[in-house]
C-alpha cells in the first residue's frame, strides 16, 4: 500500500522541526533563570561621609520571576534585602548601601519599630533566589564586607502628647503639641493616618533647635482651623511620626490621638431685616445698677423698640444710661463659648470689663461696645446670650457655657455716660462680636455719633 504524499510531506516537515529545535538546543542551551549576579564593590563603608558609601548590585532575570535577596552573618542571621518581590524578565541595577529591612539585636532597647538598618561591621554571605512563573528556582551568591558603619540608630525616646483635642477655637485643647526627642541627627516627618489610609502631615515647629538635629523637638496641630478650614471629622486616629537618619536608618513610631467636638466657629451680629441692626436708646441711671468687682448690680430690663431714639441730632444727658440690644447668631456647626458679664449689666464709663472682675479669656465670643475717646479697645463687653438660653458644660472643677449651634440670642445692656471731653463730642461709637484672642469676627457694627450734655443737677 502507498502512503499518501499528504502525509509523507507532513512527516518531512516535523523531522525537520525536531532537527533544528535539536541543534538550536546543542548550540545555545536554555539561559539560567538568574544570570551574572553580583556586586560592583564586595566592600562598603556606610557612614555617610561620601566615600564607599554604595555600591551595586546588578542581576538579570531570564523570565518572570519573584527575587528575594538575604544576607547571612557568620552567626547565621539573616537579614533581608528584598523579600518575594515581583519582577519581570529584564536586567535590573540596584544600589546597596548597607540597608536592609528592620531588625533588633538580642539585648537592645529600641524605642519603636525598626522598619530599616544598617548591618553591622562584618563579612556576610548574600544569596539572590528567583522562583519562575513555572515554580522552577535559581540562586546565587557571594560576599559582601560592612566596614567603618554609623549603625546608630536614630530612636525616639520621647513622643509625648495629650490623647484627646477639640479644635473648635473655644479656648480649651484647641491646639496639640507633640514632645519628640530623637537620639542622633535626623529627619522627622509626622501625620495622622484614618481609617481610609489617608495622611494629614503635621509642621514642625521652627523654635529652639534646628530642624534635623537631635535633641527635642515639637509638632503643633489645630487641625488646620486656624487656617480658617475644617478640621478633620471627629473620630480616633492614628499618629505616625518617623526618623530618617543620613544613612537611610528608619524608625517609626505610632500613638492615638481622639479628636471630639471640632468644627469652625461661625458667629455674627444679625443684620435685621427692618429697622436697625443695633437699638439704641437712652435711659435715666439709678444706682441699684451699679456694679464692680465685688457686686452684681440689677440688669436693666431688655429695651423695646426697633429704631433707635437716638440720631445725629440727640444727645445723651450727663450721668444718664446709653443702652443698646441687639442680636447675636450662631451659625456654625459648634457651640460658641462665651463669659460675662451678662446681658443687661451697666457699666460706668470709666470701668471695664476686668474692673468687674471679668477678664478676657483665650476662645471666648463676647459682644463689645467702643466710643472714640475710650483709652482701651472695646472695654464694655457682654456675654453672647442669657445664662438662661447657654448650654453649661462641665470639665473637672470648671465650668463653661456655650451658645448652641442654629442659636439666636438678644443681648442688651448699657453704659453710663458720665465724661464730656469737649473736642470729641459728638463722639462715634460702635459695637463688635470678639473672638478673644482669636479675631474681631465684625467690627464697626452700626456707628453712630452720640452727644453728651450736661444735665441740669450734674452727676453724683
Amino acid at each position: 500500500m502507498r502512503i499518501p504524499r499528504l502525509l509523507t510531506v507532513a512527516a518531512a516537515l516535523a523531522a525537520v522541526a525536531l532537527t533544528v529545535f535539536v541543534g538550536i538546543q546543542i548550540l545555545r542551551p536554555p539561559r539560567p533563570l538568574i544570570d551574572g549576579a553580583g556586586f560592583e564593590h564586595e566592600r562598603i563603608t556606610p557612614n555617610a561621609d561620601g566615600q564607599n558609601d554604595l555600591t551595586t548590585f546588578s542581576y538579570t532575570l531570564t523570565r518572570n520571576a519573584t527575587v528575594s535577596i538575604v544576607f547571612m552573618d557568620r552567626e547565621g542571621r539573616a537579614f533581608v534585602f528584598r523579600e518575594d518581590e515581583s519582577r519581570v524578565a529584564d536586567d535590573y541595577r540596584v544600589l546597596f548601601s548597607g540597608v536592609v529591612h528592620g531588625f533588633a539585636l538580642p539585648g537592645e532597647t529600641i524605642h519603636g519599630e525598626v522598619l530599616a538598618r544598617l548591618l553591622p561591621d562584618g563579612d556576610y554571605d548574600w544569596t539572590i533566589t528567583a522562583v519562575d512563573e513555572a515554580g522552577q528556582t535559581a540562586r546565587e551568591s557571594g560576599t559582601l564586607t560592612i566596614a567603618d558603619a554609623d549603625t546608630d540608630l536614630p530612636d525616639l525616646p520621647g513622643f509625648d502628647f495629650m490623647s484627646t483635642f477639640t479644635p473648635n477655637q473655644d479656648g480649651l485643647s484647641d491646639r496639640v503639641t507633640f514632645n519628640v526627642y530623637v537620639t542622633k541627627d535626623a529627619q522627622l516627618t509626622m501625620y495622622l493616618v484614618n481609617e481610609a489610609g489617608e495622611r494629614e502631615f503635621i509642621t514642625e515647629r521652627a523654635e529652639g533647635i534646628t530642624f534635623g538635629e537631635a535633641g527635642a523637638h515639637d509638632f503643633d496641630y489645630d487641625g488646620g482651623i486656624d487656617s480658617g478650614n475644617e478640621p478633620p471629622p471627629d473620630d480616633t486616629y492614628q499618629v505616625v511620626l518617623l526618623a530618617e537618619d543620613a544613612e537611610g536608618q528608619k524608625i517609626r513610631r505610632t500613638g492615638t490621638l481622639a479628636l471630639r467636638d471640632g468644627g469652625l466657629p461661625i458667629g455674627a451680629i444679625f443684620p435685621q431685616p427692618t429697622g436697625t441692626t443695633v437699638f439704641y436708646d437712652t435711659r435715666p441711671y439709678a444706682d441699684r445698677f451699679y456694679s464692680d468687682e465685688t457686686v452684681q448690680g440689677d440688669l436693666i430690663p431688655i429695651p423695646e423698640g426697633v429704631q433707635s431714639t437716638i440720631s445725629d441730632s440727640e444727645v445723651v444727658i450727663q450721668g444718664d444710661l446709653l443702652v443698646f440690644r441687639l442680636t447675636i447668631t450662631n451659625d456654625g456647626s459648634i457651640g460658641l463659648r462665651t463669659t460675662g458679664p451678662p446681658p443687661g449689666t451697666v457699666y460706668q464709663q470709666e470701668q471695664r470689663a476686668s474692673t468687674l472682675g471679668w477678664f478676657e479669656e483665650s476662645g471666648a465670643w463676647r459682644v463689645g461696645f467702643e466710643c472714640e475717646t475710650m483709652a482701651a479697645s472695646y472695654p464694655w463687653r457682654w456675654a453672647i446670650a442669657p445664662a438662661d438660653q447657654l448650654e453649661v458644660v462641665e470639665e473637672g472643677e470648671d465650668t463653661f457655657y456655650y451658645l448652641p449651634p442654629g442659636e439666636q440670642a438678644v443681648v442688651w445692656g448699657a453704659v453710663r455716660l458720665t465724661e464730656i471731653r469737649p473736642r470729641r463730642n459728638p463722639q462715634q461709637c460702635w459695637f463688635a462680636l470678639i473672638h478673644e484672642d482669636v479675631e474681631i469676627a465684625q467690627a464697626n457694627v452700626d456707628r453712630r455719633w452720640v452727644e453728651t450734655v450736661p444735665g441740669p443737677e450734674g452727676v453724683d
